[in-house]
């Protein structure tokens, strides 16, 4: 595994970003760029697992969510690769690596930092669709409750 690293700034407040991040409707946006269809079941809190799967293929991950200071950080720790949307395990591709988010606030514009661990072979495609999803956040956060 790599760890590869992603940041923007977002004229938001943090806990407008984090909503962005993790309500379910706003999620599917943008964590569809990364991988087509993918939604999160389980809730957040620390000590919870959570999964994240894709409807389109039923491949996903089970991550154990480490540690969570809500406004501020999540660490993901990948505990185990699914498939048959989350019902069976599978190769071991990303289970042991972790992702994080963090979140600092200065004067209205809220840094959203994101670090993660790809496989070598998924590294070149998430240099391209992580950057595209961050826009995507700010984009929402951005527009949060406009019509």
């Amino acid at each position: 595994m790599k760890e590869i690293q992603f940041s923007i700034d977002i004229n938001a407040s943090k806990e407008r970003v984090r909503a962005t991040l993790w309500e379910d409707i706003t999620f599917r946006d943008w964590a569809n760029i990364i991988d087509e269809g993918t939604y999160m079941k389980g809730v957040m809190k620390e000590g919870n697992e959570i999964q994240f799967i894709s409807s389109v293929n039923g491949y996903g991950v089970t991550s154990l969510i480490e540690k969570l200071n809500p406004n501020k950080f999540v660490l993901f720790r990948h505990s185990a690769d699914t498939k048959e949307s989350g019902q069976q395990g599978r190769e071991k591709e990303w289970t042991g690596g972790a992702e994080s988010y963090s979140l600092t606030e200065k004067n209205g514009v809220t840094t959203l930092i994101v670090k993660t661990d790809v496989p070598p072979e998924q590294e070149e495609t998430f240099n391209v669709r992580f950057p595209r999803a961050l826009e995507r956040i700010k984009t929402l956060a951005e527009n949060f409750g406009m019509t």
